[in-house]
């Protein structure tokens, strides 16, 4: 375990974590369901829960152990929530019917299609860097520079016949890398 690990100058460092730890699996639960039961929603709940338990490691320096660490917690949670109300508007929560029609309609790809074309750019990244130095730069001026093959003969100072010939072999080693890992 990494607490067990730490060197003895760092003895209060690993006390503080336990001591953490401990607080979160003895008293987590409890906290929780204070603030769920004092705001009603649970993605509230959750981050204030969090909220408390960075307090409380913010403040380990000041806190002297009494026997009273649930309702030392009690007293973060009913502060952040008190604090909380004060500073929002009053919310209404809506069920999920009532969220698809008040919803606005997404303009971008579902986020399963965004995954999808990341992963075929990081495909076609590491299949450009396996191809040689020359062929990259080809392929990359020809369908991203939008360039013509005399263009890039001319910019890279390469016969034009050389340009076609290291266009053609890197797009059959794309073609090749991109069916094997399909």
């Amino acid at each position: 375990m990494i607490l067990d690990s730490l060197p003895d100058g760092n003895c209060q460092a690993g006390d503080d974590q336990r001591r953490m730890a401990l607080w979160v699996e003895e008293h987590g639960k409890a906290v929780r369901g204070f603030i769920l039961a004092m705001v009603r929603r649970n993605d509230v709940a959750d981050d204030l829960c969090q909220e408390v338990f960075c307090r409380a490691w913010q403040a380990r320096d000041r806190y002297a152990e009494q026997g009273k660490t649930r309702a030392y917690l009690i007293q973060i949670a009913d502060r952040l929530v008190c604090d909380r109300s004060r500073r929002t508007e009053p919310q209404n929560n809506l069920d999920d019917d009532t969220w698809r029609m008040h919803e606005p309609p997404s303009t971008g790809p579902e986020p399963v299609q965004e995954v999808i074309v990341r992963e075929q750019i990081e495909l076609l990244g590491a299949a450009l860097d396996r191809l040689s130095p020359l062929q990259q730069r080809v392929l990359l001026l020809r369908f991203h520079g939008q360039m013509g093959f005399q263009e890039i003969a001319d910019e890279l100072d390469t016969p034009l016949n050389t340009i076609l010939s290291h266009c053609r072999r890197g797009l059959e080693t794309l073609r090749k890398m991109l069916t094997e890992t399909a």
